[in-house]
């Protein structure tokens, strides 16, 4: 941990252990007007201040007419603090220091932080495990999205904001190259490796140049398929062991080097930034790739500006493995400085937007200003641009549950769409989950960010073939003997065990 996390870390903990001080003395913080006792849309507004972000290329503004409206609707008067996704988790943890806490506050790496880990400990945020259960929207929202989102003493301190747990990430494949080559849908490894080596070396495009690779590499991936779990941890025997101690990590790291040897990726694919990545795929320079279903429609309209049969689909699962999400993306905390007549107010408010008028208010607007309809779709006007109307502007605060959320993208032809609902329900006939989201290990928080990158570099270390196999595996036999990392797996499979006891 760095010295900067350090000093926010203790400066947080000790200013949650104030505002748990003042939430328990006179009264819990300010009162509550009569609209908030009577839980109606009487009287004076509630004013809410939030903290969030944004994706749009400007923050709505305070005459947005979207905001004005979910005001009017909701009786509220709200005071957003706008914040660029590019600084977000800086703004957050400068915000907690201070301990001039908003109503309402996004974390949008609520399982990672250990800031918002130990103020929730300290009793900094109010406690929403039964209390979300009387909002008729927000229990809604799939039971395991607020299971994913518990800690380790079993409790929810935070509203998700909620996305598809199921099907919406995955390996995507150019179907067109496929058709071009005579090749099959791959449905395993090995197949994939075929098909990849086809698409470097016998010139998928046409263009009769040797110019396109076969994937667009993320190990990841490959190795969440080879151990068939999501990320570091799998369960085996009822315990919670490292992948990196399994023979089938061992095998995804052979089956990257092997593609890496054969040239089947970009050499330089390291270096490759997301933007990158995107642009090759969009340029149609490479046939797999791992990205997000919305995604691989974006990648397929560009391609199809050149060759109008293009098509990047999404693989439904290789070796019977597809892979599953936590089913949010961060979640908001209400501080306890909060009083419990407005902190009910404030679920209201969040109840309203995870329902379909709220939700569909806030990410497409109003009806034929913002949006007109068409075989189903809420299709964006000229309008909703001008006033910033969209997902990535008041839909971060505001979103109903929709499991096929991702299928949808502007644009996108219902006979695609139709086809990408049909996947992600495929998807989840193979899903594997990640059994170590909500997992507390202190150990973990303290050394794992250096193990984590001692691991990654010997994996790209084999990868890349500078280091055999053989020194992968004294490598490995290395961190067995290490008491910090004996440590981790110890506590990571106690807190496992817990999590999943029977109560």
């Amino acid at each position: 941990m760095s010295k900067k996390n350090a000093v926010i870390k203790g400066c947080s903990l000790q200013v949650s252990l104030a505002l748990l001080l003042a939430a328990c003395g006179g009264g819990g913080g300010e009162q509550a007007n009569s609209a908030e006792q009577a839980g109606g849309k009487q009287g004076k507004p509630t004013e809410i201040s939030i903290l969030t972000t944004f994706y749009s290329q400007e923050p709505p503004s305070e005459d947005n007419p979207i905001i004005k409206e979910i005001e009017k609707r909701t009786n509220t008067k709200l005071n957003i603090a706008w914040t660029s996704s590019n600084n977000y988790t800086d703004k957050l943890n400068v915000t907690l220091a201070s301990g001039e806490l908003p109503d309402l506050i996004l974390t949008t790496d609520p399982l990672n932080s250990s800031v918002i880990k130990g103020m929730a400990a300290q009793g900094a945020f109010w406690d929403l495990t039964n209390l979300y259960k009387n909002y008729t929207n927000l229990a809604k929202f799939p039971e395991e999205t607020w299971k994913n989102l518990t800690y380790a003493d079993g409790h929810n301190y935070g509203i998700p904001r909620v996305r598809p747990v199921y099907g919406q990430n995955g390996l995507s494949i150019r179907r067109d190259w496929l058709d071009q080559l005579g090749l099959k849908m791959p449905t395993n490894m090995d197949e994939l490796y075929e098909v990849m080596k086809a698409f470097t070396n016998k010139d998928p495009d046409g263009n009769g140049k040797n110019d396109t690779y076969g994937v667009i590499l993320n190990i990841r991936s490959f190795e969440n398929i080879s151990n068939k779990t999501i990320g570091d941890w799998k369960v085996q025997d009822g315990k919670l062991v490292p992948t990196i101690y399994l023979s089938t990590e061992k095998d995804a790291l052979l089956y990257s080097n092997k593609l890496y040897k054969e040239k089947l990726i970009p050499e330089d694919f390291l270096m490759l930034k997301p933007s990158q990545i995107l642009d090759m795929l969009k340029a149609g320079k490479a046939g797999v790739a791992t990205q997000a279903i919305d995604q691989v429609w974006h990648i397929t309209a560009e391609l199809r500006k050149q060759k109008p049969d293009a098509y990047m689909e999404p693989i439904v699962s290789l070796n019977g493995v597809s892979e599953t999400e936590i089913g949010s993306f961060g979640m908001f905390l209400i501080p306890k400085t909060v009083s419990e007549a407005k902190l009910k107010k404030i679920m209201e408010f969040m109840d309203y937007g995870a329902s379909a008028e709220g939700s569909d208010l806030a990410n497409f607007g109003f009806k034929d200003v913002h949006y007109v309809e068409k075989d189903g779709f809420k299709i964006p006007t000229e309008q909703a641009v001008k006033d910033n109307v969209s997902q990535q502007a008041f839909g971060q605060i505001f979103l109903s549950y929709n499991k096929y959320q991702k299928a949808y993208v502007p644009g996108i032809p219902k006979e695609y769409y139709d086809r990408h609902v049909k996947i992600m329900d495929e998807r989840v006939k193979n899903a594997v989950n990640d059994p170590s989201v909500g997992l507390d290990s202190e150990t973990w928080i303290k050394f794992w960010p250096e193990y984590n990158k001692k691991i990654t570099d010997m994996k790209l270390q084999v990868v890349m073939g500078k280091e055999p196999i053989e020194k992968w595996d004294a490598f490995v036999n290395q961190l067995k003997t290490e008491p910090n990392f004996s440590k981790i797996v110890q506590e990571m499979s106690e807190s496992y065990a817990k999590r999943n006891s029977t109560k």
